[in-house]
């Protein structure tokens, strides 16, 4: 497996790889280890979700879980496109209110590592779209939070225009960045 850090090198990019034949292909997704030694300190996955969107421009998040119940996430669409995006939302960071994204997809096979410290989103870019991730920590909607999926204050190019894009109500009430008191501070896990 490839990992690549994006621009924000926190964020990291992974390509398995696929060995195939004349009847099928075998990927090994996920690996502990690979992560271990692309410098990821995170913790250990304990729950793994599967969503499903039905239609173009379905828009989830941008979510965080607070400490003490912050999740890493690693992030794969299985079925379709998505625009997968984290944003640094950590006090104290160079790259605080930045954010990376990269096109995650059934035919690409890539995966985005989000780690805590991030708000996490992501657009589909097809009908019909899967995916799946592992996450580091329990669903907990006690802590769970949110900044604006649209903040021009954060400026994402969805690869969308936003006009096609649906939220649900909760995602386009959520904290604009300069309202945000962020529960995470660069350099402390």
């Amino acid at each position: 497996m490839k990992i690549t850090p994006l621009a924000i090198p926190e964020v990291l990019l992974i390509t398995p790889v696929r060995h195939g034949a004349e009847r099928g292909w075998f990927s090994e997704t996920f690996r502990q280890s690979a992560l271990e030694e692309a410098g990821f300190s995170g913790g250990q996955f304990v729950q793994d979700n599967h969503v499903r969107s039905s239609k173009r421009g379905i828009q989830r998040g941008l979510h965080f879980q607070r400490p003490p119940r912050a999740q890493d996430k690693l992030l794969r669409c299985a079925v379709g496109a998505i625009f997968d995006v984290a944003v640094d939302i950590r006090r104290g960071s160079p790259t605080y209110g930045q954010w990376v994204g990269a096109e995650l997809s059934a035919r690409n096979h890539q995966q985005l590592l989000v780690p805590k410290g991030f708000a996490h989103g992501y657009t589909t870019l097809t009908d019909e779209c899967e995916v799946l991730y592992k996450v580091s920590d329990y669903y907990a909607p006690e802590v769970e939070d949110a900044v604006r999926w649209n903040d021009p204050a954060i400026g994402i190019d969805w690869t969308l225009p936003n006009s096609e894009i649906r939220a649900n109500a909760r995602d386009e009430a959520a904290t604009l960045l300069a309202d945000l008191d962020s529960p995470f501070t660069y350099g402390v896990q």
